[in-house]
């Protein structure tokens, strides 16, 4: 599959007169429980030429569109964000994209950028913009899927791990780990809710979740809980967050001399 991906992203750097900085796998794959049918997430940053640039139309503005996205298959869903889109989203810490630059499954890194977006992540990282984007994602999961009797395995991971990701946050200060058995194994203790959470991962994996089951009552009081416990601490969090405008400036200044010698 990775052959695929790199004639793909080749076809894009050729198509679309760009250069691809980096790509990586997202989603289930990126996180450690993928299913046997689970198709590949695959995300990349990209620059355009300096000249393309130079124009009065800024990039995303109008026609001048700042996304690349190519039909999603059976197999694959590609997308991909242009630089200075994917710098803002970093100057505020934006939690999709720093799970780009985390993630193990590298399809392909070429130039500087990528290491230094990476050190400069570490210093622009906001607890409480990652936090809330965590939690709110577990709670709006929480109260679309949890309102019936019934549940489909996968749905209680789209709520574990966002909700551990916060808990993450709140007990480390720093941004959570992708892959989700470390943060099972760093935050949730020994015993029967351990134990039931690992057989439905292995369920899941396997692929035994078409169908709704009747609630795992333990699964689904801790998550109530702890949802709760994390609201409750939110509150406190300090919302300063220092400007890096300039550091970013430079980088994508760099970048375009890197890249096309200009």
């Amino acid at each position: 599959m990775k052959k695929q991906i790199l004639q793909i992203l080749k076809r894009i750097e050729e198509d679309y007169g760009v250069k691809i900085l980096y790509a990586c796998e997202s989603g289930s794959r990126a996180w450690g429980f993928p299913s046997k049918d689970s198709d590949y997430d695959v995300r990349f940053i990209y620059v355009h030429k300096t000249e393309d640039y130079l124009t009065i139309d800024p990039i995303g503005v109008g026609k001048k569109r700042d996304v690349i996205e190519l039909p999603v298959t059976d197999t694959l869903d590609v997308s991909g964000w242009e630089l200075t889109k994917a710098l803002r989203l970093l100057r505020k810490s934006n939690p999709p994209l720093l799970e780009w630059l985390n993630s193990e499954i590298v399809y392909y890194k070429a130039f500087s950028t990528i290491d230094q977006m990476r050190k400069l992540s570490k210093q622009i990282f906001s607890p409480k913009s990652c936090f809330y984007h965590y939690l709110n994602m577990a709670g709006n999961n929480f109260r679309k899927y949890f309102k019936n009797e019934k549940v489909q395995i996968k749905n209680y991971f789209v709520v574990l791990r966002p909700l551990l990701a916060a808990g993450w946050i709140k007990e480390f200060d720093e941004f959570p780990p992708l892959e989700f058995y470390e943060l099972l194994e760093v935050l949730v203790p020994k015993g029967e809710l351990k134990n039931e959470i690992m057989l439905l991962l292995h369920r899941k994996m396997a692929g035994g979740d078409a169908d709704p089951e009747p609630k795992i009552w333990i699964i689904h009081d801790f998550l109530e809980e702890e949802l709760e416990r994390l609201r409750k601490y939110a509150i406190t969090l300090n919302s300063h967050h220092p400007d890096y405008t300039p550091e970013l400036d430079k980088l994508f200044r760099e970048t375009l001399r890197e890249v096309w010698n200009s």
